[in-house]
């Protein structure tokens, strides 16, 4: 850990944030704006809660089109960079963890993306997030989450570990735990002169179905399931999902909003 980072900042410190916004991946511009498209529309012009808003990489560009977005976001390191983009000054930010922290008002979409659900390692903690998210919604409200699929049917019997990517000074690779559902992300680097780093993230894997249940026991319902933000068809051989939930009025287990 260098000495710019702080503990409190989690998985995500200031060693992290510095290369948070790299080129490629969920950055490209295409997937950020696929993204950004499908929140403003199911939004419906009403304010929008990020859980987890990181860089503000979502919250930005969304705030840039108009929409009203709040975020909440453990890692100081990571909120500090949603100012410098655009769109970005807009965005109200609250430090803490998105299985608890309060924001006032009430929302008309809560969103969590790119497999953060993930981060939250306990199945309790991670009921707690569809608690919050219900209890920040207003009735008819949208909770969205993006998450991929554990990729278990590439394991064969005794082997807990898949690659998913091999590039020149880079290796990743996941190991599962099928018991626990409990797995780490692991992510090998070696710069081109020979110094490596090796970093370990744990996340706990969640099923459609799972969530399907926390969505009901928080009270909130199905709406839709696609496979991406292009709103493909969820199918056997989807890899990932983008699943949203609405909020059912008057559910007598949940907190009354702030403000």
């Amino acid at each position: 850990m260098s000495v710019e980072d702080d503990p409190a900042d989690g998985w995500f410190p200031e060693s992290v944030a510095t290369d948070y916004d790299g080129p490629g991946g969920a950055n490209a511009p295409e997937v950020v704006t696929s993204a950004v498209d499908v929140l403003e529309d199911l939004a419906e012009g009403g304010p929008v809660l990020e859980f987890a808003v990181g860089t503000g990489r979502i919250a930005a560009p969304l705030a840039a089109r108009g929409v009203p977005v709040s975020g909440i976001e453990l890692s100081r390191a990571m909120a500090a960079r949603i100012a410098d983009k655009p769109g970005g000054e807009a965005v109200e930010v609250t430090i803490g963890d998105m299985t608890s922290t309060r924001v006032a008002g009430e929302f008309s979409l809560v969103c969590l993306v790119f497999n953060t659900i993930g981060n939250v390692t306990t199945q309790d903690g991670q009921v707690d997030v569809f608690r919050n998210a219900a209890a920040h919604l207003r009735p008819g409200g949208l909770f969205v989450v993006e998450v991929g699929l554990p990729d278990l049917r590439r394991l064969p019997p005794g082997q807990d570990v898949v690659p998913f990517a091999m590039t020149p000074g880079y290796v990743g690779f996941d190991q599962y735990d099928v018991v626990t559902q409990e797995f780490t992300s692991n992510h090998v680097t070696v710069s081109p002169d020979g110094t490596g780093r090796f970093r370990r993230i744990p996340f706990r894997y969640v099923w459609p179905a799972e969530l399907d249940l926390m969505a009901r026991i928080a009270g909130m319902r199905p709406k839709h399931r696609w496979a991406d933000w292009a709103r493909s068809e969820f199918t056997a051989e989807s890899t990932g999902h983008v699943s949203v939930w609405e909020k059912a009025p008057h559910h007598p287990h949940e907190a009354p909003p702030l403000g």
